[in-house]
């Protein structure tokens, strides 16, 4: 069995709330998870932008605290 990590993708909506999507990842195979609304997706390609896409979609959570 391939060992699993985990990483995060967060944002900041404009009322200064944190949202997280959580990348699990085993193998090729990432698995996405909304802390917020449980939202969940698998991807094998590209899954920190399907992250970043559904937080601005889904909860307008477009600050990024890197760029802070």
């Amino acid at each position: 069995m391939p060992s699993m990590t985990t990483s995060k993708v967060s944002r900041w909506d404009q009322h200064g709330r944190e949202h997280v999507v959580r990348v699990r990842k085993a193998g090729i195979q990432k698995a996405l998870t909304c802390d917020t609304c449980g939202w969940r997706k698998s991807a094998q390609f590209l899954p920190w932008l399907k992250a970043e896409e559904h937080l601005a979609e889904a909860h307008q959570a477009t600050v990024d605290p890197q760029q802070s």
